[in-house]
This record gives C-alpha cells, structure tokens and sequence, in this order.
C-alpha cells in the first residue's frame, strides 16, 4: 500500500519545559529511526500544512479557539491545566499536528496515497470540546474525522486509539454523533477517569487492568472492537496512535511489545480493506520512552506498507 509520512520541523519547536514527558525527543527519536532503517525511503514524505479556524471549530467551540490563542505567551509558558503548558512556538505546532491529519484525509481522497502516519506533536485525543487537558490542545484526530463527513461525503468512519490513556477528548466530540464510530483501549483505572464508562452505540471502551500482557490484550481487540467494525463498516479509519502501553513506557502499566502494535496494525489494515478501500489516516498520540516509540511506530508504518 502507498504510504505517507507526514510532518514538519516546528512541531520540535513545541517545549512545556525541561523534564516534561512530551518532549520534542518523541518526534526526533521517531524521525531518526525512520531515516537510519531506510524506510523513509520506501513512503511518500509531505510537510503537514496547517489547520484553519474552520477546520477546528467542526470540532471545539470558538470559546476554547480563543482560549487557546489568548493563552499563547510571547515567552515562557502558560499552563492550561497541571500537565499542559503553551510556549510561543505551541500554537503553530498544534495548528499543523491538526492539519496533518485534514491534509491526510485529503490526500488519499485525491489518490495521492492509500494510508498516512502523521508524526506530529502536540498530541490532540484528550482535548475535550471545550478543554485542552493531558497533553493535548487541539483534538487533531477529531477534526480530522469531522473532516471527512464535511468535505467528501462520508456517512460513517471509525475513531481506533490505543494508546495506554483513554481517549477521553475524542468520545466527549463524539458521543452522540452515530455517524463516527469510537473505539479506545486503555490502561483502567488510570488518567484521564472521564467516559470510560459511557454507554452509547458508537462507544466502545476495552479497559485493561494494570499489567495486561499482549494475549490478553489482543483478545480483548478482537472481541470488543472486530463486531463494531463489522456493524458500522466505517468508510475511513482513523487511529490514534499511542505507544505507551508498551512495557518500558514510564508513565504506565501495561505490558505490550512491538510485535503487539504491528498486529493490531493489521487488524486496522484488514479492516479498512474490507470496509473502507484501504484507507487509514494514522497520528502518534503518546509514547513517553522515545527509543522504544520510535521502534514501535517503526512497526507500525511498516505494516501500512505491507497489509
């Protein structure tokens, strides 16, 4: 399958301080490895372009728009919530890890390429409608998705995260929205304690106790999430694409390994062959070990080339 990876240099330029887990490292650990196995080589490299107010506001009000914007400091930071902090070069990087994933959408619809990895930062899936929380400023993932009913007709696409942490901010946009199917597995009980327990048709939650290894959690994928893309035969996939549940991520407990992304990759994959064409619009959410994430995102582009 034809592949893109997406990304621009100013998203290194996003810093919330010295020791802070989101740090420009994630993404220079991940673009080094790419480089240094080759496999840039064998993907379609873009430079993400921006997100406009009217992409974002399909997905947050213009009350957290302006939020955002006021809080931009000329210098130093300023601390949307005890775990997210803005500095100078924050914004255009959230503006352009949000429009990675539009361009994206874009881009495969015009037959640029099949499959995209948006290796960007800030990342965007605990970012409530109204709330910038965990990391996260803008909802990238939910704007992109939100795109696509938008602007190329589509009645259903699905929402997979498996990043360790639940994807909070992406089921708060989504709840009541039948036209956008949300799956999301997550380390339980742990941050972000919101939603895991909503019910709704087109929410599924997969939590995982503390220590989960790879048997248990790809049996849990494939009960939970298997007869959701059955029903709702999403027309595109997104997925946000978290690394820390991998066993040697600091901030977490489960235990999976590289082999684990690159299949559940493939699960994803063969579901988008069989219900949306191929098509898979893929950004880096968490991941706070940048070797170990940058060998697990490795993987997972990998299979985008080979499922």
């Amino acid at each position: 399958m034809k592949t893109a990876v997406i990304s621009h240099s100013d998203c290194i330029l996003h810093d919330m301080g010295n020791g802070h887990p989101e740090s420009p490292e994630r993404l220079r650990a991940i673009e080094q490895h790419f480089q240094e196995t080759c496999l840039i080589q064998d993907v379609v490299e873009r430079e993400a372009k921006p997100v406009t107010r009217e992409q974002i506001l399909r997905a947050h009000p213009e009350s957290h728009i302006e939020h955002v914007l006021q809080s931009s400091p000329e210098q130093g930071f300023f601390e949307l919530d005890p775990d997210t902090r803005l500095c100078p070069h924050s914004v255009s990087a959230a503006n352009l890890a949000a429009g990675s994933i539009v361009q994206a959408t874009d881009e495969i619809m015009a037959g640029d390429y099949q499959r995209a990895f948006c290796a960007v930062r800030p990342p965007g899936h605990h970012a409530e409608a109204d709330t910038s929380m965990g990391f996260c400023i803008y909802n990238g993932i939910a704007i992109g998705a939100c795109h696509a009913i938008a602007e190329h007709g589509f009645e259903r696409v699905a929402i997979l995260d498996f990043d360790v942490h639940h994807g909070n901010g992406t089921v708060d946009i989504f709840k009541d929205d039948p036209s956008v199917l949300v799956c999301s597995s997550f380390q339980h009980p742990f941050y972000p304690y919101k939603y895991f327990d909503i019910e709704r048709p087109n929410i599924v939650n997969t939590p995982l106790e503390s220590g989960t290894k790879s048997d248990h959690f790809r049996r849990a994928i494939e009960r939970d999430w298997l007869p959701a893309l059955l029903q709702h035969q999403p027309q595109m996939i997104f997925v946000s694409a978290g690394f820390d549940a991998h066993r040697d991520d600091p901030l977490a407990g489960l235990n999976l390994v590289e082999s684990d992304y690159a299949w559940v990759t493939d699960l994803i994959c063969h579901a988008a062959n069989d219900y949306a064409q191929g098509r898979v619009v893929s950004v880096l959410e968490g991941g706070y070990n940048p070797q170990v994430s940058a060998r697990c995102a490795l993987d997972h582009v990998a299979r985008f080339l080979d499922s």
